[in-house]
């Protein structure tokens, strides 16, 4: 297959490496330090052991920094964060063909969550993610496959992605089909030493990763505390089992099934211990927040489903405060020790 990967980044990196060196002809969309890198030296993964696999420069890997340079594709992979959707357009559709598919590796609820849902909510946009239909009327419904990415990377250096652990991203049609097309590319995927399989409720594993996304990265944003600390002191413990009921509320007024109980997704979250959220990171780094695919699009279908969010309102509201005082004055905030 013909795979471009649109944010040559963490999860970009690792997938377009690994699908590259299964040979498949991956394209990587990339820019500055990361575009040249690539082209000079291919893509290098540091592997949980330590090992490393190079991914070269060939016939199975390039990187390109205009999208109508790498072509009609297959496959696009989009693994860049939900803010950063918008501002690829009109450009993306320079990879488009009659048939190519595009998987969304995003965090968070995605914007096109109401389409093909059966239900009295079938075809809402969500304002907080999409608030002028731009990202729906330039990646057609018919187009899109939902995934939820499970495993935690980081790029280390331009064109070097080290894995922390995991290989698993589930995909799914948005319609719950096993159509020949989902089930070709989790052949793929599969082929390149991933876990792919293919859900029948894409949306239901979505808001089982949320369900912490939305609690434990906004607190940790304001409190700078990790994992484990928010989920052992009783307070913020409490805080996060708040925001998750609320959540779950939603989620199951839309007809999710939360197939985990909420104190097995605290005890997730508090056995990966003293690890930093990316929301964390981004604060540290002076980076844009994923807020509103995170937390404000929960806020959102709260309000589309009549379900009260106070806890998620309030924390949302301290967070966005925070995002918008640390872009007005181009600013970063990290805790100091000793």
């Amino acid at each position: 297959m013909k795979i471009a990967v649109v944010g040559a980044g963490a999860i970009g990196g690792y997938l377009g490496a690994k699908l590259a060196r299964s040979g498949q002809q991956v394209t990587f969309i990339a820019r500055n330090r990361n575009l040249e890198a690539i082209n000079s030296n291919g893509f290098k993964l540091i592997l949980e052991d330590g090992s490393e696999e190079l991914a070269p420069v060939g016939p199975n890997l390039r990187a390109v920094q205009r999208y109508a340079d790498a072509g009609e594709q297959d496959v696009v992979l989009l693994t860049v964060k939900a803010h950063q959707v918008k501002d690829l357009l009109p450009d993306l559709r320079g990879l488009f063909g009659p048939q190519t598919m595009v998987v969304t590796m995003i965090n968070g609820v995605p914007w096109w969550y109401f389409h093909k849902l059966a239900g009295p909510y079938e075809g809402r946009s969500l304002q907080r993610l999409d608030p002028e239909g731009l990202i729906a009327a330039n990646i057609e419904p018919g187009r899109l496959i939902g995934s939820v990415v499970y495993p935690a990377s980081e790029l280390v250096a331009p064109g070097v992605v080290k894995l922390i652990e995991g290989n698993r991203f589930s995909l799914g049609e948005l319609d719950g089909s096993r159509t020949e097309r989902i089930e070709a590319f989790a052949k793929v995927m599969m082929a390149a030493g991933f876990k792919s399989p293919v859900a029948r409720d894409i949306r239901s594993e979505i808001w089982v990763k949320l369900w912490g996304n939305l609690t434990f990265n906004p607190i940790s944003a304001l409190t700078h505390a990790t994992l484990e600390d928010i989920c052992r002191y009783p307070l913020t413990r409490e805080l996060a089992a708040s925001m998750m009921r609320e959540a779950q509320a939603v989620g199951e007024k839309l007809g999710v099934a939360f197939k985990i109980s909420l104190e097995q997704r605290i005890a997730g979250a508090e056995a990966v211990g003293a690890h930093k959220t990316s929301m964390l990171q981004d604060v540290e780094a002076g980076r844009t927040l994923e807020l509103e695919a995170l937390v404000g699009s929960v806020v959102e279908l709260g309000s589309i489903t009549e379900t009260p969010t106070p806890a998620i309102s309030a924390i949302y509201a301290a967070t966005s405060l925070l995002s918008r005082t640390l872009q007005a004055r181009h600013g970063r905030l990290q805790m100091q020790t000793g």
